[in-house]
């Protein structure tokens, strides 16, 4: 499922959070980047109210309408959260409740929801730190790095920028990417779409995201990289027709 377009389908989204696994002071974003694929029709968070930690949660359910979910820990050391909104995403998507999920957590345990959802033929995101498995982030169609939607002050500066050797071994492991990226969708003339080749990056890597190296869009990404890309604007034709060329 891409994005929703004027006139489209409204889509409709449930967002599921693990209250153990994810950061209440970032619930607006995590909100704004679901509701960029769809209107979040089910929200519920998950965890032992009971306890400290969820403290935090409190005042993001009363100004975000989210619907508790009280899990009582019934074996120290175990979380039984991870149960609770499995079983519950599974009922909504037999339900066929809406048209995607949004699993905010950072937890591997939800691996293979994510991979049922999918298999389902529903769209799937995941929403967690980047010291999430790879396993979970690939299992999703598309996966945020909640550090690329923290308030600037909180995020690492980690923007990757030619020419900067403490970036080099990150900045090769995107250009390989890029790369890889246009080969499956370059065109007979030698050049791609933009959105074609933002679809692969995501095939490829379901947590790419341009903020991940300092930038808002692709676009921007793809012109800090002049001498391994090339961009082209069709202005004439309309603001959407971008194009990408990879250099020999």
């Amino acid at each position: 499922m891409n994005k929703k377009e004027n006139g489209s389908k409204e889509h409709k989204m449930a967002i599921l959070i693990d209250g153990d696994n994810a950061q209440p002071s970032l619930i607006t974003k995590m909100l704004s980047e679901t509701g960029k694929f769809g209107s979040v029709t089910i929200k519920r968070i998950y965890g032992d109210w009971t306890t400290p930690n969820m403290k935090g949660w409190k005042d993001a359910l009363n100004n975000y309408a989210i619907q508790p979910i009280q899990q009582f820990r019934y074996t120290v050391g175990k979380n039984a959260t991870d149960s609770a909104l499995i079983i519950d995403a599974m009922d909504i998507l037999h339900g066929e409740l809406v048209d995607g999920f949004s699993i905010v957590s950072s937890d591997s345990d939800y691996t293979r929801l994510a991979t049922r959802i999918r298999e389902n033929g529903t769209f799937v995101m995941g929403i967690g730190e980047q010291k999430t498995s790879k396993a979970f982030v690939n299992a999703c169609d598309i996966f945020i790095y909640t550090e690329n939607i923290a308030p600037k002050e909180q995020k690492p500066q980690v923007k990757a920028l030619p020419g900067k050797k403490k970036e080099k071994s990150k900045e090769t492991i995107l250009i390989a990417l890029l790369k890889e990226a246009f080969e499956m969708v370059v065109q007979e003339d030698g050049w791609t779409h933009l959105g074609s080749l933002g679809k692969a990056l995501l095939q490829l890597d379901p947590g790419f995201d341009p903020r991940t190296y300092g930038f808002r869009q692709l676009s921007q990404l793809i012109e800090a990289f002049p001498d391994q890309c090339q961009l082209k604007r069709l202005d004439d034709v309309g603001p959407s027709s971008v194009y990408v060329k990879l250099k020999e």
